[in-house]
């Protein structure tokens, strides 16, 4: 998608974030994949994407360091006006989506070509006080019900133990 068809979508209904458009892939927009493959910098964009910097673009890891701020601060800003329960959704691209789960995971970024995000997929991720929760990736079909929070007679406080992982797993939703 060109720069500017990119800009206009992160315009969009709700609240637009430039933080969480589409990688500036600069000279290789628009270009098929089977030429794409051909190029040098491939080798570099499939195993080794935080040293990629695309000509006329932007670098692989300045996309993920953006959106991975991007997603933090809108988390931490739904967190303070709606409570930690507050369930929100933000729209992007596969690579921008890989690099948030890269970062979720405590990933490096040289790994995130491992993480599939299918077109109009979900990933859905749980940010604590101390680290994030992978919840879903890739569901293209699942009941999401199990993502809204309990009702509850008055707002829940974050506590320490909001962060700590269930021993064994949960319980599923």
């Amino acid at each position: 998608m060109p720069a500017d068809a990119r800009h206009r979508a992160a315009r969009g209904a709700g609240h637009p974030e430039e933080g969480l458009i589409e990688c500036g892939y600069g000279q290789w927009e628009g270009e098929p994949l089977k030429k794409l493959a051909k190029d040098p910098l491939w080798p570099v964009v499939q195993q080794h994407p935080s040293a990629a910097v695309f000509p006329g673009g932007e670098a692989m890891a300045a996309m993920a360091a953006r959106a991975v701020e991007a997603v933090r601060r809108w988390d931490a800003r739904v967190t303070a006006e709606h409570g930690p329960d507050a369930v929100w959704l933000a729209c992007s691209h596969g690579d921008v989506i890989k690099a948030v789960v890269a970062d979720a995971l405590g990933v490096h970024l040289d790994l995130f070509q491992r993480i599939v995000a299918d077109p109009a997929s979900l990933t859905a991720i749980s940010f604590t006080p101390t680290r994030p929760f992978l919840l879903r990736l890739n569901d293209t079909g699942g009941d999401l019900s199990g993502l809204v929070p309990a009702k509850r007679r008055r707002p829940r406080r974050v506590r320490a133990a909001d962060s700590d992982a269930a021993v064994g797993g949960r319980a599923g939703g």
